[in-house]
């Protein structure tokens, strides 16, 4: 793959494995799996991350739950069609995977670097209590014509900054990998517990206004 693509989605993980392998997909007769690791939060919370891993990287028939790794790779979604319509899943594509002897300090665990293209008109709010939000749609090129597509939201002054963005405008985002539980409703009496995951961002730059300085 050529670094170029790789350089604008970098992400590194470490935490708690929470769960054992799950098969996912096979190509080209490598076997790709899914597990997942409880992340740290500066609040001493944790976010809950998929990571879809080969099995050429680590033994897929161990169980590591309760251990801790460290992951880098990317932030990679698809669709997946389910109820008459496209959802979108998200995973931590990994590349490189280590075991690390202690629980990591909060402050390290989780960051990505993203750089794409708004694809999505932002959608700026404010909560009751008069926080500033604003949530973006980022399109990530990956190679042979495919994207990534990765929700990111902002806050504050980033928020204000960023609901001023058009569709197409070139952005970078640095920011960390965030979990969040929500419940679906199915029908008029069935609902289902989900969870969304979303990037939240600490920096961002828009590269059109850098490139016309």
């Amino acid at each position: 793959m050529p670094d170029k693509m790789i350089e604008n989605n970098q992400v590194t993980i470490m935490g708690q494995v929470a769960s054992g392998f799950a098969f996912s997909h096979e190509v080209f007769g490598e076997g790709f799996y899914m597990v997942e690791v409880l992340v740290q939060r500066l609040s001493s919370s944790y976010d809950r991350i998929p990571l879809m891993i080969s099995e050429r990287l680590i033994d897929v028939t161990q169980d590591y739950t309760g251990e801790y790794i460290s992951v880098s790779g990317q932030f990679r979604s698809y669709n997946r069609h389910e109820e008459q319509k496209n959802r979108l899943i998200l995973s931590v594509f990994v590349r490189e995977v280590s075991f690390v002897d202690e629980e990591p300090d909060g402050s390290r665990t989780n960051s990505i670097l993203l750089d794409g293209y708004i694809c999505k008109e932002p959608v700026y709010r404010k909560t009751p209590l008069g926080r500033e939000i604003a949530d973006l749609l980022l399109a990530v090129n990956r190679p042979y014509g495919k994207s990534d597509y990765i929700p990111c939201i902002c806050w504050g002054r980033n928020a204000r900054f960023a609901a001023g963005f058009e569709v197409g405008e070139h952005i970078q985002i640095l920011g960390r990998i965030q979990s969040r539980d929500y419940v679906k409703k199915i029908s008029e009496t069935e609902t289902q517990k989900r969870t969304a995951y979303e990037v939240s961002v600490s920096k961002l730059e828009c590269l059109d206004l850098a490139a016309s300085d």
